[in-house]
């Protein structure tokens, strides 16, 4: 059977082509649309937030470091500067093989194993994107060796860094502290201050010292460079340039020469002197030796030098002078008098007689000369340093009497000074012992305690800067200044100066007469006393105290120099100020372990007076015959 046979109706297919048509023209009209509107919300919408984009790819916000201020001491001598030189810096980031590139670079620069070392330091201490240094100042060969090959190096740049310099090296080191890497205690200092725009390609801070407690007025005002970039990541060209403002200047109250003529003095020897000027508190030198060289620090310092600073016995990073608490010794005894004085407990006249020994409690307290000093007045405990006297006081006085009226002067608290960390001492008292001990039966106060306390011995221990601010109160009949190490901050902007006003913090109404008597025996110990040798033939007239500080209990031994353990010795120590009849400089000197005061800690003070007074320079001398000098 034949199948009917098909016919095409033309119209119904054209309708059907024309309907398909229709919907695959609509359906490109409307992507067509998408797409416009695409490109309209990008294009014009969207324009400003893609040409800033394009504009950020292109153009690169380099900070530019200011220069830091420099510090210079009162007369003009520069202690911290900067200069300018090349360094050769990685950023790992963008380096594949960091020890591959490093061995490579080592065939154009030459890279030590202390500067690898050094670089992997701060690889440890850093994030990997920062720019770190493998070598810095390089020479101007080494600069255009690297340059005619840099196109083998992506990842390493040569960078035009400030280096901070301490042209007189280790003199006044603890003064001065130093700089090193920024680390994430130093970030939080930053942050907090609302810093951190400022420090944007900063990589040191001040660590130590003036170079930490004024780092914000040192550091200066960052700049900023536009940089054209290629796609590369290579600097085209300089598009703006905002210039950064050096940090502040500081100018210290600090004499270098009498510093270093201070820091001369002790030779080999360990110790700290802390010389202020009476009538201003202006700090004239602060001596702890040995010091170290801040240099060292500058590039981040080798492991090496870091292991044989703080490995040392001699403990070079203590600031002695702020942060050591010694017993004052003798030194202590003129204060001991004034507090009698002012309190009621003696008058000048009167008199006691000195067997030799105080006997309190069923214990013996000995006086440093065998038979005693016969009668002894307040003039004749100072001059003579009769330790039977002071005994006899103290247990007159009571214990918190006795910190009560020292408290005033300033022992037991920290003087202010300018530089972080200063420690506060102990100054004994009832009430500091419940504090300091756990057990009850510790915590009560004995008053046979209360008896070595008067010659400063005990639970006394004060910091070298303690004694020099009590003995400038002495030395300025009450008044007290804030012993700072800064004169004046200068603007380098504008060359305005802001001094740091020497203004009093306080006026002891001390008795003119108390005090009159006070310095006279002072005077009378560089006269006829235990300071006499040391100051024999001085062109001037110097008020003083010698003073040495047991280490370790004799248990009734007689104390002999040369059989005694050298660190294990008694201290040094001597207090002193002049001209006494118009003083411009006090003073206080602690040689560590250095024996009896007259001997060590009183020539250092003459040389130092000699120079500020006299500038006269110290000539080498041999050390002291031993025997020959008074005990105290």
């Amino acid at each position: 059977m034949m199948r009917q046979a098909e016919f095409r109706n033309p119209e119904q297919e054209l309708d059907r082509f024309q309907r398909r048509l229709a919907v695959a023209g609509g359906f490109v009209l409307f992507a067509f649309f998408l797409l416009f509107s695409r490109f309209f919300w990008l294009q014009v919408i969207q324009h400003e937030h893609f040409q800033t984009r394009a504009e950020d790819n292109r153009i690169s916000i380099v900070p530019t470091v200011p220069n830091r201020g420099v510090i210079a001491d009162r007369n003009g001598v520069v202690l911290a500067h900067n200069y300018s030189a090349y360094t050769l810096e990685i950023t790992p980031s963008k380096v594949a093989d960091l020890e591959d590139v490093i061995s490579e670079l080592a065939t154009l620069v030459d890279i030590q194993p202390k500067d690898h070392k050094r670089f992997r330091k701060l690889l440890d201490e850093s994030k990997n994107f920062e720019s770190l240094p493998i070598r810095t100042r390089l020479t101007d060969e080494e600069v255009a060796r690297f340059i005619a090959q840099r196109f083998r190096f992506p990842g390493v740049e040569i960078k035009a860094r400030l280096f901070r310099q301490y042209p007189q090296g280790a003199l006044a080191s603890h003064a001065l502290g130093h700089i090193g890497r920024i680390n994430d205690r130093d970030i939080a200092t930053i942050e907090k201050s609302d810093a951190e725009d400022n420090y944007r390609g900063t990589v040191h801070f001040g660590k130590t010292g003036l170079e930490q407690k004024y780092e914000f007025e040192l550091h200066g005002q960052a700049g900023y460079e536009q940089v054209e970039v290629d796609a590369a990541g290579r600097a085209v060209r300089v598009l703006s340039r905002t210039a950064p403002v050096s940090g502040n200047n500081l100018t210290l109250t600090l004499d270098a020469k009498l510093q270093e003529v201070a820091e001369k003095a002790f030779g080999k020897r360990r110790g700290a002197l802390v010389a202020i000027e009476p009538s201003t508190g202006g700090v004239l030198a602060l001596v702890s030796v040995p010091g170290y060289d801040p240099n060292l620090f500058v590039d981040g310092i080798s492991p090496p030098d870091w292991e044989a600073l703080n490995t040392s016995e001699d403990k070079p990073m203590v600031n002695r002078a702020l942060n050591g608490a010694y017993p004052p010794g003798s030194t202590f005894k003129p204060f001991m008098a004034l507090a009698a004085l002012e309190l009621g407990k003696r008058t000048p006249q009167q008199a006691i007689s000195d067997p030799g020994f105080f006997t309190f409690g069923g214990h013996t307290f000995r006086d440093d000369k065998k038979g005693g000093h016969g009668m002894v007045d307040m003039y004749k405990s100072i001059v003579q340093s009769c330790d039977t006297y002071y005994y006899v006081l103290a247990g007159d006085m009571g214990i918190d009497a006795i910190s009560g009226f020292m408290r005033k002067l300033g022992f037991g608290s920290r003087t202010g000074i300018d530089i972080e960390g200063e420690s506060e001492g102990v100054l004994p008292s009832q009430e500091w012992k419940k504090k300091r001990f756990r057990k009850p039966e510790q915590q009560k106060w004995y008053a046979g305690e209360t008896i070595s306390i008067g010659i400063g011995q005990g639970y006394n221990a004060y910091t070298p800067i303690q004694l020099a601010q009590a003995t400038a109160i002495i030395a300025n009949g009450g008044i007290i200044y804030r012993p700072h190490l800064v004169k004046h901050i200068e603007n380098t902007g504008t060359g305005a100066r802001t001094p740091v006003e020497p203004s009093p913090l306080q006026a002891l109404s001390f008795k003119p007469g108390n005090i009159a008597t006070i310095r006279q025996a002072m005077v009378g110990v560089n006269k006829e006393g235990t300071g006499a040798r040391a100051f024999a033939g001085a062109e001037f007239v110097a008020a003083g105290k010698t003073g040495t500080a047991q280490v370790y209990s004799l248990k009734g031994a007689k104390y002999e120099v040369g059989k005694v353990q050298e660190r294990l010795r008694d201290h040094a120590l001597f207090i002193a100020y002049a001209p006494a009849e118009q003083p411009i400089i006090a003073l206080a000197v602690l040689v560590e372990n250095g024996g009896f005061g007259a001997q060590s800690a009183a020539p250092i003070a003459r040389q130092v007076l000699d120079y500020y007074l006299l500038g006269k320079l110290p000539k080498s001398a041999a050390p002291e015959d031993e025997e020959a000098v008074e005990d105290e």
